[in-house]
């Protein structure tokens, strides 16, 4: 998959930054929810790659992260 077909297909989505993102920058990711998948780009380089995993997969990745588990 290349970048441009990445940036093209999450196109037109309402992306949102995690609410712990400040302004300072930093790393930061974004997230916006097609109807079957999870789009994921860096927020300070939104013309570049996505990642897109299934919602499942994301709800998965979520429910880790927020128990503490993630080293």
């Amino acid at each position: 998959m290349n970048n441009a077909e990445s940036s093209t297909t999450a196109s037109g989505l309402a992306w949102f930054k995690s609410s712990y993102s400040g302004t300072e920058g930093g790393q930061c990711v974004e997230v916006a929810a097609g109807n079957a998948v999870v789009h994921v780009r860096d927020s300070k380089d939104v013309a570049g790659p996505v990642l897109t995993v299934s919602r499942e997969a994301w709800a998965g990745f979520v429910r880790l992260a927020s128990s503490g588990r993630l080293v």
